[in-house]
């Protein structure tokens, strides 16, 4: 048995996952420690970029994921999904 939920079970946890707005400000050092406090305490998070950013959130999705040492569940339209297992 795996240690980590599956997709499906992220995904249908991700319907009650904290939300984080990515702005015009892009990805800042301050955006980078929100998600990493979200992330430890909560484990699974969604990212929404503005439509603003919203051509740059490939390379800002991949900058966060990296930074947080996360793994990116899904990215449909403007909003990702990112997970961490708790230590």
């Amino acid at each position: 048995m795996s240690l980590t939920p599956s997709k499906k079970e992220l995904m249908s946890r991700s319907l009650s996952a904290l939300t984080i707005n990515v702005g015009k400000a892009g990805v800042t050092e301050s955006l980078i420690e929100e998600v990493r406090r979200q992330l430890k305490a909560n484990e699974l998070i969604k990212v929404r970029f503005a439509r603003t950013v919203a051509s740059e959130k490939e390379s800002y999705i991949t900058e966060i994921v990296e930074k947080t040492n996360s793994e990116l569940i899904d990215l449909r339209g403007n909003v990702a999904i990112i997970f961490k297992k708790r230590s």
